[in-house]
């Protein structure tokens, strides 16, 4: 059958993957706060002053909540071993069947444990496609738009937050049952456009080398690289660095989960797990998962769908920079940047809800969890704060959370690697997704000084630890965390600030190289700073 080797279709198709995330994320966010579904999963009975559902109370709906991240730190874990013994391609496609069993046992459910059992295999379908996306992306992009394709499943999140969003929007007018379950049923269908879509696109070429298919390698490199031409410079620097890399590691081919954790691996090991890490504990899944909540407490009563709407399109429209910049700004430049501000918006939510909130009335609302009210142009700057902190995490560590650990690793250990740093996202995807609620309703407005301590730390860890991979080949970004070149330091390789974002990458894959540059790119492997 026929590959398309157009690297857009590639990407377009596979980061639907990270479209199922963006689903799950507004078929909660959307829906805990309608009539319908408080009544189908009353834990606490109706309120005794206005006789409606109250629906789980603050522990249980962070439950209910957290099931999905729970499964997905799972099913990142396993995604790794999939992924080397089946293929980077194959493995999001077992996940797109998962999500599809999930998906119905979710729509179907009769009770809490029903809806939990069902989002924990969601969860396991998610983790599997977040973890081998970025993998099977970052395999198959040229070095210069890396950054801009693997952000693509940082868009399709948005996407599939904000098309959830509108989807539960409209449902919430239908009377009963339905206002949650179709949404819920709907979300199958991206998964069945993922499973047949991946059929007519390429495997990825380093996976193919590493399993001494070295033929259909070349053949994807010259289709996806060459445009056709299996004599492009690019595809030439690429096979020799691939053969090389795959030789060197056949003779350390000790890999294990231990090898991510022996002393030349573990800084690398340490950024990709904390990129992921930091990325969660910015707060930003927190203003997806319990937007309602937070706009409940501004006041806007029974109209809180449309401003959270307003959210997730600007969610939407504030990734588009980084697609089409990532690679020009480089990585270490957007995450420091993203850090600072989201930083400065979470002060000003702490100040404006520490001196102008006051404290939830009893029964005032249906849930603990929503423990602060606050009115007039205080409300308003919150909202202003809250859609100004979406701004500045879109376009920053949104899309270079997902880009940025697949550039990380060498192949051998590439799979499992991402594995793991994407299940410490959904580890503490899990942990916030749970917590959260009982945190707004013990600490109240302490809660955003919480997550402004973790931006302030996120700053310095990147400023000293995260070297920049911008526009540089898979194998160069190894050779830098190596330690035995020239002002190299122990264990580490070279000292993040010394490293730089380097565009030459772009004659080459251009064809704008002379015939003896050609030959020198085929002889070398030095890495760029």
């Amino acid at each position: 059958m026929k590959k398309f080797g157009n690297i857009y279709v590639i990407a377009a198709t596979s980061v639907i993957g990270g479209a199922l995330f963006g689903f799950d994320i507004s078929s909660m966010s959307a829906i805990i706060a309608t009539q319908p579904y408080k009544c189908q999963f009353n834990a606490q009975g109706n309120n005794p002053d206005t006789g409606e559902c109250q629906g789980p109370d603050d522990v249980l709906q962070g439950g209910i909540t957290a099931a999905m991240p729970g499964g997905s730190w799972l099913g990142a874990l396993i995604s790794g071993i999939l992924s080397d013994w089946l293929g980077r391609k194959t493995s999001i496609q077992i996940g797109a069947i998962i999500w599809i069993v999930g998906s119905v046992l979710v729509c179907a459910s009769q009770n809490i444990p029903m809806l939990i059992v069902g989002r924990v295999i969601n969860g396991l379908s998610v983790g599997i496609c977040s973890a081998q996306v970025p993998v099977y992306i970052s395999e198959l992009s040229p070095p210069s738009l890396r950054g801009r394709l693997i952000g693509m499943q940082q868009w399709a999140i948005t996407w599939g937050i904000a098309i959830m969003f509108f989807l539960c929007y409209g449902s919430h007018f239908i009377d009963g049952e339905a206002a949650f379950r179709l949404p819920w049923g709907l979300q199958m269908i991206p998964a069945l456009l993922l499973f047949f879509g991946l059929v007519v696109l390429p495997e990825s070429p380093r996976w193919l080398a590493k399993h001494d298919r070295w033929e259909d390698a070349k053949v994807v490199l010259v289709s996806v690289h060459g445009k056709g031409d299996p004599n492009s410079a690019l595809v030439a620097k690429e096979m020799h660095e691939i053969r090389e890399m795959v030789e060197f590691e056949r003779a350390n081919s000790d890999v294990s989960w231990l090898e991510l954790f022996r002393p030349r691996m573990l800084n690398r090991t340490h950024i990709g797990l904390f990129t992921q890490i930091w990325s969660q504990l910015t707060g930003m899944n927190v203003m997806m998962y319990y937007i309602s909540y937070i706009f409940t407490m501004t006041g806007s009563g029974d109209d809180v769908l449309l401003p959270s709407g307003i959210q997730f399109i600007i969610n939407v429209v504030m990734t588009v920079p980084a697609l089409i910049w990532l690679d020009r700004w480089g990585r270490r430049p957007t995450m420091l940047v993203g850090a600072f501000f989201m930083c400065l918006w979470l002060c000003v939510n702490a100040g404006l809800f520490a001196v102008y909130s006051r404290p939830a009335r009893e029964h005032e609302f249906d849930t603990p969890a929503i423990s602060m009210v606050i009115d007039g142009p205080a409300a308003t700057a919150v909202i202003a704060s809250t859609y100004l902190f979406v701004a500045s995490y879109a376009p920053t560590w949104g899309p270079a959370s997902w880009t940025y650990p697949a550039e990380l690793y060498p192949l051998r250990v590439r799979g499992k690697a991402v594995a793991l740093a994407t299940s410490g996202n959904w580890a503490f995807n899990f942990a916030l997704a749970y917590f959260v609620p009982p945190a707004f309703a013990n600490i109240t407005w302490q809660t955003y000084v919480m997550f402004a301590v973790f931006c302030f730390a996120m700053f310095f860890h990147v400023l000293f630890l995260f070297p920049e991979t911008a526009n540089k080949t898979l194998e160069e970004v190894a050779a830098t965390f190596e330690d035995d070149g020239p002002g190299s330091i122990k264990w580490i390789g070279r000292p993040a600030w010394t490293t730089h974002n380097d565009r030459s990458i772009i004659r080459i894959e251009r064809n704008l190289v002379s015939s003896e540059e050609k030959i020198g790119l085929e002889h070398s492997t030095t890495p760029k700073a």
